[in-house]
This record gives C-alpha cells, sequence and structure tokens, in this order.
C-alpha cells in the first residue's frame, strides 16, 4: 500500500491539508500528517487547529513514497530539516506534491526549473525556471502542484491517481460527488 506524508506547520492552509488527508484516506493511502512545529496540535491560517499523527522529529521521511506540502505559507522554507528531506526525495525520484504557497518550496530548491508548475497568484516569482501554468493542477515529472483552496479536491484526486490508479481516483471522485 502506498504511503504519503503530509505536512502541517503552524499558518497551514486547512481547506488543503484536510481534503488532501481526507481524499487520500478515502482511497485507502495510508497517510500520516507530519507537524513540522514542536506539537502535534498545529493551527492553520484561519486559527482552525488539527492534531498531527506524528512529529517530523519521529518520522523517516524517506519511508514515504510522495511528501506532501500544503499551502498558506511560506514557514516551510524556514524549516532546514525538511527543505533537506525533500530536497532528498526528489533526488531519490520520488513524489513530491504542493499546494498554493507552498510550490515555493520546490522553487527554493530549484526542482521546477525547465518544469511546468502551478501556484497561487502572486507566487510565481518563487519558481524561477518554472513555466507557470494557470490550469488547477500539473503533474510535470515527480511533481505534482497546484493553485490554491478551491483546487484542493482536483489536487488530491491527482495525488490519489498517481499513488493508486485511476480507477480508484474515479471511485472517490464519484463517492464525493464532483462531476
Amino acid at each position: 500500500m502506498p504511503k504519503a506524508a503530509l505536512f502541517v506547520i503552524g499558518g497551514f492552509e486547512e481547506t488543503e491539508a484536510v481534503t488532501t488527508i481526507d481524499l487520500l484516506r478515502r482511497g485507502k493511502i495510508e497517510t500520516d500528517v507530519v507537524s513540522l512545529d514542536r506539537s502535534l496540535q498545529v493551527k492553520g491560517s484561519h486559527g482552525i487547529e488539527i492534531k498531527a499523527d506524528r512529529l517530523f522529529k519521529d518520522v523517516d521521511p524517506s519511508s514515504y513514497d510522495m511528501l506532501v506540502i500544503p499551502g498558506g505559507t511560506v514557514a516551510y522554507l524556514d524549516h532546514k530539516p525538511f527543505m533537506e528531506a525533500v530536497d532528498r526525495a526528489a533526488k531519490a525520484g520520488r513524489r513530491v506534491a504542493a499546494i498554493c504557497a507552498a510550490p515555493s518550496v520546490l522553487g527554493e530548491l530549484g526542482l521546477v526549473k525547465g518544469r511546468k508548475a502551478a501556484c497561487y497568484p502572486g507566487f510565481e516569482d518563487r519558481l524561477a525556471g518554472a513555466t507557470i501554468v494557470k490550469d488547477p493542477v500539473v503533474t510535470d515529472g515527480p511533481f505534482t502542484t497546484s493553485r490554491g483552496p478551491s483546487t484542493a479536491p482536483l489536487f488530491a484526486l491527482e495525488l490519489l491517481r498517481i499513488l493508486s490508479g485511476e480507477k480508484t481516483a474515479a471511485k472517490v471522485k464519484a463517492d464525493i460527488l464532483l462531476s
């Protein structure tokens, strides 16, 4: 069974995180919510707290098939061990997905240079060398990026398709009544 880690840090975008966690788990993807803060309780950008499953210090990011980064903040850029883990994952050919402001992580690491990428409007300059697209979701090589909260279901379904196939993604899409 594929495994995904979704990372949260203070100020994360709640819709992007919860929608992605929910749809991946509906599709039977083992999904750990990993806190980059010092506590399992992490407050999002709109004051909603969620409880992560694990602290970053207690996980091995290389044990996951996909690393997922919701947006809402660029605080991820200041977490050096996390940035190093994303860089190692990408260099090992593992999948990394980011939505909204979070593709900035991929841009900062130079991972989307020469690739198509989507992001929240206003963050394009943080994706140096990428071809910015306005598509709701784009997968180019091992990277999947998306634009923002309203694209979260499409983002999550694309991740599910990648990890578990078209049939599973189509079933979850039908189950949530997304046409």
